[in-house]
Formats: C-alpha cells, sequence, structure tokens
C-alpha cells in the first residue's frame, strides 16, 4: 500500500471499518484535493509542523523533503465512509495522518500529523481512524495487529483538543517538554517573548505534552474497550 522503505509491516489491503478507510496517502490523487478543501481553513494547520497550503508544489516538496526519506513516517488518507462523492461514488477525503517515529526494534510508533479537515471534525472521524491504527499496530499478530508495546501522542501544549482527544481515548499523560521544537516562522507563538540574542528569533518555540498507551494498558487496563466504544458512538 505504498512506500516501501517504511520500517514497519503495512497490510496489502486497507485499514478500515464501516464508518472510516485509511489507505496510503497518493500525494497524487489525493494531495490537490487536501490543498482545495483546507486553503479556506488555514488554521487547521496551526499546530502542525507543514502547511497550510495556497497550491499542490509545496505539498508535493514536503513530501519530498520529509515524508519520503523518512522510514519511520508513513502517511495515511482518512476517508470517510458514511460520506460519498456525489461524482465518484468513493468515500470523501476528510482528512490526513501518519504513522510516525515508528521502531521496529524498539516496537513502538505513534499517530501525529493529524488533520482533519473542518466538515469532519467532532464526528465519529477521529475516534475511528485513530482506534483503526491502535487495533493496527498494538493488537497481537494473532489478531491482525503488529504487537507494538507502545503508542505516543505528543502535541503542542496549548493545543487543548488534541491533548483532550487523546486521553478520551485512553492515553495517559506522561509530561511537559519545555521549550521542545523550534517552530517555522508564523506559527502560533507562546505567549513569552525570546530573549535578546536568539539565533531563531524569528522561529518561536513550544512546549510539548506526552501521553502514551502501552500494550498493558491496552491488553490489560480496558483502553482497548474503551477505544471500540468510542468507534461505536453514534453522531
Amino acid at each position: 500500500m505504498g512506500k516501501d522503505n517504511f520500517c514497519l509491516p503495512i497490510p496489502s489491503k486497507p485499514i478500515e471499518n464501516d464508518r472510516v478507510k485509511l489507505v496510503h496517502f497518493d500525494l497524487e490523487k489525493y494531495g490537490a484535493e487536501l490543498v482545495e478543501q483546507s486553503r479556506p481553513h488555514p488554521h487547521v494547520w496551526n499546530y502542525l509542523p507543514n502547511g497550510p497550503y495556497e497550491s499542490f508544489e509545496p505539498l508535493h516538496e514536503w513530501f519530498r523533503t520529509t515524508v519520503h526519506p523518512d522510514p519511520a513516517f508513513y502517511p495515511f488518507a482518512i476517508l470517510d465512509k458514511t460520506k460519498l462523492d456525489p461524482t465518484s461514488g468513493e468515500p470523501r477525503l476528510a482528512g490526513m495522518a501518519s504513522l510516525i517515529n515508528s521502531s521496529l526494534q524498539h516496537l513502538k510508533s505513534e499517530v501525529g500529523y493529524i488533520m482533519i479537515l473542518p466538515e469532519f471534525q467532532r464526528t465519529h472521524v477521529t475516534s475511528n481512524m485513530v482506534g483503526l491504527l491502535l487495533h493496527y499496530t498494538l493488537d497481537l499478530p494473532e489478531r491482525g495487529g503488529l504487537g507494538l508495546r507502545r503508542m505516543q501522542w505528543i502535541a503542542d501544549e496549548r493545543n487543548e483538543p488534541s491533548v483532550n482527544a487523546a486521553k478520551r481515548l485512553g492515553y495517559s499523560f506522561e509530561g511537559v517538554a519545555r521549550w521542545d521544537r523550534v517552530l517555522a516562522e508564523g506559527k502560533p507563538a507562546k505567549d513569552v517573548k525570546l530573549r535578546s540574542g536568539d539565533p531563531r528569533a524569528a522561529c518561536p518555540g513550544r512546549n510539548t505534552t506526552s501521553l502514551s498507551i502501552s500494550w498493558e494498558d491496552w491488553e490489560l487496563h480496558g483502553v482497548r474497550e474503551k477505544v471500540d466504544a468510542l468507534m461505536a458512538r453514534k453522531f
């Protein structure tokens, strides 16, 4: 399903249930639509390292320089099976998400680079997307998963919707790393002025909140069941 250099096994068929389908983010198939649908809503990129995008070319360049060379990074297109495109009859594009910071050696990964288009926010999309990826990564191979031991979630400390979504899905708070990232120019800045002489004064920084689900949480402490209940909710 695309991107042959990914360090974890990827299934040959989509990861899906009756509501959401996750497929490799084929840039030629989904890139232009993602740009077009997100262009009126640049805020959806506020807490991501990349974007917003006015045209396809910068997104293509980001994939070329960041996504494609990184064996720990696998991007997915999120397709909403409950909303079909009137022309093609195919599930509509709801956004993108990725497995990042993945390691087969250490049996861990992270759901990240999540961007949900506004129309699909506060619906079943996020819980089902994350739930599908948690099942794929944390379930044992005998249940169709990879048997990873740890799934991480990190977010800008100020991004309360992201942090709260992770907690709802059973992630446990681990801590805050202060001044963890230097952000691109134009990204939201902390309410703290940088000291005079900072070598990258034009680039704001962020504190990073870290959360995780371990295999013990998943198997022994009810997180799998909690996630399944959230995925089954009716909206």
